[in-house]
């Protein structure tokens, strides 16, 4: 209503003849108002009776509306343009709109407490007027600017200018947000809004809502929304682009440009109010920021944050607010779910909180503002929020050392925090040319951000992050000041020790650093984050969070990055997601932090015999007692995250000065006694699983040795004693009323609760392990193919037919299936026998080398021996008949083709580089896969590349290797090795109508195993089957006979070497070697040495003459 009798007062025509005309009644004005509505029709005929009928005079008005917030010295403006007049027909339909839309305003009241405002939302909608022969078609452009008392409009058309002066209405409280506006259909709007306004081309000012769509129709980007222009510029020179700097004055073009800083000039600052200084002050020091400023009980965002929230969130932007610039806002009810839908996007946004009243602000005098600070800063990488999800956000900090070049290996530091659980792992890892241990650790952290130093990363560890971020989650990069460099390790021990960080580890004796021994590397890297999270605003996390170490292969089987990539782990190489991987095969697990164990058991397999029995002693029990895993799936679905819900608690210690701010520390105290009172029922949900399956005899054996519990009946008492607390004080804990005398209660409790965090943390391991195992029980049970339980045996100490003692590594499976792979026709898969090493029951060649057909299932055969590998070592069963091995300690993969351009890395220098990894770490102990090497390049480089790769591998590392490729001379060159076996995907071919022709010759995938090589490889016949025209393949056909004929001669000695091996004439060139020694002594065992060659030939030379 007030803003409706301002805009009137300001709007009447001031008349100097009848300056003290009759008084009317407001009844009567308010009556007039609304006829307004009635009147279009008679004004457009008659605009006379707008002036006797319809206008108020000043005397009309009560007197307290007159001069309202209006400088009595500045004249009122011209309500029509100087072009129009008063009196004709564009006057009579300017001023009819005009009243029609004060009159609809009218019937909106607004509320009390909206009038008690200060920072009032305003919002006033205008339109040029169209042009009558072109409509909508061309739209002159305007420039507006808003200032507290006036707005002025210049028209584009360059020969007249309209001002309008209007004042500041302070009665509309917030800017129109989605979940604000009616959810009417927007061909219904724009038929109603014709409908009240009649002809559009009569209207000089239109609804805001219909202009704009109207002007999106149009095609054009000039969005006016109330006042202000989308293509209008801040009123601030010191935002504009070509102006801005940074706080050291730099432009961004500047090398060292610190894009987080704003120089805002002196005498700018000076000519501020006192709440602009107070946002100002702040947010030119997070210019990264999106920054929330509480005005009452709204938030508002300014300027560039403005266009961010009028962007991402569709918050109508308005000039008005702190120091009348462009903003919008949100009130305090809605800004939980602004701040997340923001976080989402990937924006960094923080909140300026009041932090007195406004009571304790009038106290300090009448012109005091009410104080305020930046409180927190949220970020996607320390979200905490309950809807989160149930996989670990990481934020990690990398410090890069000096590069080894006689080796070519980096050594790094890292550190990084799941801010959530409110852990910190700290530890050091070396990274060769590969960068394979840094995509390792990029795998299994799988970090959100990450904060390095600006210049402090080579051009490799950049692309190792470009690679295997695409390959998980999306990484924010967040480097350091430029020009700045992470803090010395002596500094970061000094810093950590005077703050008094890092006092929530576990171990009760050491505390911050004094719990982990790590590099100084690693220390630095740990004071990059330090330094990241304090200006952040989380402190809470730094006093009170749990330090580990980290190791990235830690006593286990070994996988890097690119292993992890190519067998499709954690995400799939067609679209990045979960579905097709290891890790959605295997969860089944109930609770949030059981799957976030079963994700770091698959980053960690186990090489322990003995740990991995015992895991699989646990699986094999709950297979065989269906009734204590339907026990604990009923008691896991009643655990909250009981990992999260402790760092909640946690953090929550010393948080007094959140609590003490006025408005939201209430709001804080009650999630904290929400989070306490959860996790200690959630506690004793767990304590009562865990009893059960201590005290009943399931017949599982190892339980309590993989379980590694504490002490039961003691931590039993302690929980009772919180429940009864919890019982008390807070007996309706999810929707508690807040006292005064809360905030000290629950301090003591959660302090009492802390002291006893590493018996919690035991509690809540051994749950999320009983989780995992529960899922690999399930996943037995339940699968669609064979399972068994693998059979773990120590290597051999020698090998009966080897010169050298090697490891005897054994790998013996029967019946093996790809565990989540369809099959033809969405059938099962094909199941296959792989047999590689020597064990008791005779010898068998550690290396298989694969042919046959393209598409015939060779790669689908390699991953899936890979995965059942691993499955093994998890403790887990494996998707065969039988399954025996020796543990592997590190698996290599070189699979598929792909290149990377953006890195200047093509398909065979990824090849290569994949290939070099393995010839310097592979072990006698190791499983590796090469699937089609060299054939990035031209085909004798590619074959020779090949071959020597392939015979390195069998005769110096001697690992357990499938080798897969179209090189067939390969099979020639290696038939007769002891220790390589051939084999091939066997196919079939259907003969159609008889005929024997290429073209009518169907290939048949079998998917089995079958001894002996594939005479070729069927590329042909795939092209048909791929769609190539039938002619092309026919010439081809051709073109590959004559290149068989032309070049055959050349290979004929392969058919020789299939009699005589590469290992043979190693073997014979030592005999010759010896017997060339004159006057040698031979030892002992030199002699064997000869006598087993000597064997070993004649029985090569026996077999030849057999053939024969």
């Amino acid at each position: 209503m007030q803003r409706q009798k301002s805009i009137l007062s300001f709007l009447q025509k001031p008349s100097s003849e009848n300056p003290s005309s009759g008084s009317s009644s407001y009844t009567e004005i308010l009556q007039r108002r609304r006829l307004a509505q009635f009147l279009p029709k008679q004004l457009k005929q008659n605009p006379s009776i707008a002036a006797e009928s319809v206008a108020p005079t000043a005397s009309d008005l009560p007197p307290e509306v007159l001069g309202t917030e209006t400088p009595p010295e500045k004249p009122r403006g011209r309500v029509l343009p100087s072009r129009c007049s008063a009196d004709g027909d564009a006057g009579a339909r300017t001023l009819s709109s005009i009243m029609q839309k004060l009159s609809k305003e009218d019937e909106h009241e607004s509320s009390p407490d909206r009038n008690q405002h200060k920072g009032a939302f305003v919002s006033y909608s205008y339109s040029n007027k169209l042009d009558d022969s072109q409509g909508l078609q061309k739209q002159r452009t305007s420039f507006q600017h808003l200032s507290k008392d006036n707005v002025s409009i210049v028209d584009g058309s360059y020969d007249q200018v309209s001002s309008l002066n209007i004042e500041s209405i302070p009665d509309v409280l917030e800017p129109e947000t989605p979940a604000m506006r009616p959810l009417v259909p927007r061909l219904k709007r724009i038929q109603e809004d014709a409908h009240n306004f009649g002809d559009k081309r009569d209207t000089y000012f239109l609804d805001s809502s219909k202009r704009m769509k109207l002007l999106q129709d149009s095609g054009t980007k000039n969005k006016i929304n109330g006042v202000v222009c989308e293509t209008t510029g801040s009123k601030f020179e010191w935002l504009d682009p070509s102006l801005i700097r940074d706080a050291a004055g730099r432009r961004p073009g500047d090398a060292l440009y610190n894009k987080r800083t704003l120089y805002i000039p002196p005498d700018a600052l000076k000519k501020m109010s006192a709440s602009q200084k107070q946002y100002w002050t702040v947010k030119c020091q997070y210019m990264d920021v999106v920054l929330f400023f509480k005005v009452g009980k709204f938030y508002e965002l300014y300027e560039l944050d403005a266009e961010i929230g009028h962007k991402e969130l569709d918050w109508k932007m308005t000039n008005s607010g702190v120091g009348k610039c462009r903003q919008v806002g949100i009130s305090e009810s809605g800004i939980d779910d602004a701040v997340q839908k923001l976080i989402a996007r990937g924006y960094k946004v923080g909140r300026m909180e009041q932090i007195e009243t406004s009571d304790k602000a009038k106290a300090r005098g009448a012109t005091a503002v009410i104080q305020r600070k930046l409180v927190h800063v949220f970020t996607p990488s320390t979200t905490t929020e309950w809807n989160m999800g149930p996989d670990a956000v990481h934020l990690l900090a990398l410090k890069e050392g000096h590069c080894d070049l006689e080796n070519r290996s980096t050594e790094y530091g890292f550190a990084f925090l799941d801010y959530a659980a409110l852990k910190f792992w700290v530890g050091s890892m070396c990274n060769d040319a590969s960068c394979a241990t840094l995509g390792a650790l990029l795998m299994q952290v799988s970090p959100k951000e990450l904060v390095y130093e600006s210049k402090g990363l080579s051009s490799e560890a950049h692309k190792a992050l470009k690679k295997y971020a695409s390959a998980g989650s999306a990484l924010q990069l967040s480097p350091v000041l430029p020009g700045t460099v992470f803090a010395d390790a002596s500094e970061v021990r000094k810093l950590i020790e005077s703050k008094g960080y890092f006092k929530g580890s576990s171990d009760s004796r050491a505390s911050g650093l004094d719990s982990v021994m790590v590099s100084d590397l690693a220390i630095c890297a740990l004071g990059g984050l330090v330094d990241h999270l304090s200006r952040l605003m989380l402190d809470d996390a730094l006093r009170n969070g749990e330090i580990l170490p980290y190791q990235v292969y830690s006593s286990c089987l070994r996988m890097d990055g690119q292993t992890l990539v190519n067998l499709e782990i954690f995400s799939n190489n067609v679209d990045g997601a979960a579905s097709g991987t290891l890790y959605r095969h295997l969860d089944s697990c109930i609770t949030s932090a059981g799957k976030r164990l079963l994700r770091n058991w698959i980053c960690h397999p186990l090489k322990n015999i003995g740990e991995i029995n015992d895991r699989l002693n646990v699986v094999e029990g709950l297979m065989k007692q269906s009734e204590i895993t339907f026990i604990i799936a009923q008691y896991l679905r009643r655990l909250p995250d009981l990992e999260r819900l402790l760092g909640r608690v946690k953090a929550s210690v010393g948080s007094s000065a959140v609590l003490s701010l006025p408005l939201i520390g209430e709001k804080v105290l009650k999630q904290q006694v929400k989070a306490f009172g959860t996790l200690v029922k959630g506690l004793r949900i767990g304590m009562e699983l865990l009893v059960i399956l201590q005290k009943e005899d399931y017949g599982i054996s190892s339980l309590s040795k993989v379980l590694n519990l504490p002490l039961l009946s003691e931590l039993d008492d302690v929980l009772t004693q919180f429940e009864t607390a919890v019982d008390d004080s807070f007996p309706q804990y999810q929707e508690h009323d807040i006292k005064d005398s809360d905030a000290e209660t629950l301090s003591i409790l959660v302090e009492l609760f802390v002291e006893k965090s590493s018996q919690w943390t035991q509690i809540i391991h051994a749950l999320s392990r009983v989780d995992v195992l529960r899922s690999f029980a399930v996943i037995a049970n339940s699968s669609r193919g064979c399972m068994c339980r693998p059979v773990l045996v120590p290597p051999n100490s020698t090998s009966v037919l080897s010169i050298q003692e090697t490891g005897g590594s054994i790998l013996k499976v029967k019946g093996l299936w790809h565990p989540y792979a369809i099959g033809e026709n969405g059938g099962d898969p094909v199941p296959n026998d792989i047999y590689l090493g020597e064990g008791t029951a005779g010898y068998c060649p550690r290396t298989l080398l694969l042919t046959g057909p393209n598409m015939g299932g060779k790669s689908t055969l390699l991953r899936a021996t890979c995965l059942a590998v691993i499955m093994a070592q998890l403790g887990c069963y494996v998707p065969c008949e039988m399954c025996v091995l020796s543990p592997v300690d590190i698996v290599f993969t070189r699979l598929g083709a792909t290149d990377r351009i953006m890195t200047g890395e093509s398909t065979f220098f990824i090849e290569c580089s994949e290939t070099a990894s393995i010839l310097q770490n592979a072990t006698q102990d190791s499983l590796v896969l090469l699937d089609e090497l060299g054939r990035g390049t031209s085909t004798f480089d590619g074959y020779a590349i090949a071959y020597a790769v392939f015979r390195h591998l069998i005769e110096k590392v001697q690992c357990r290797l499938l080798f897969a490729t179209h090189y067939h001379p390969l099979t020639k060159e290696f038939a007769s090795h002891p220790h390589v076996s051939l084999q091939h995907m066997a196919c079939a071919f259907n003969q159609r109508n008889g005929s024997s022709s290429m073209g009518n010759q169907e290939l048949v995938f079998l998917y089995k195993l079958t001894s002996g090589a594939c005479p070729e490889s069927y590329g042909l016949q795939v092209a048909l089957m791929a769609g190539i025209p039938k002619w092309v393949v026919e010439a081809a056909s051709k073109a590959s006979g004559a290149m068989r004929r032309s070049i055959g001669e050349n290979f004929k000695s392969s058919e020789g070497r299939s009699e005589f091996s590469t290992l043979h004439e190693e073997w014979l060139k030592t005999i010759l070697a010896v017997s060339r020694i004159n006057g040698c002594d031979l030892d002992e065992d030199d002699s064997d040495t000869l006598l087993l060659l000597w064997h070993e030939l004649k029985n090569c030379y026996r077999l030849l003459k057999g053939k024969e």
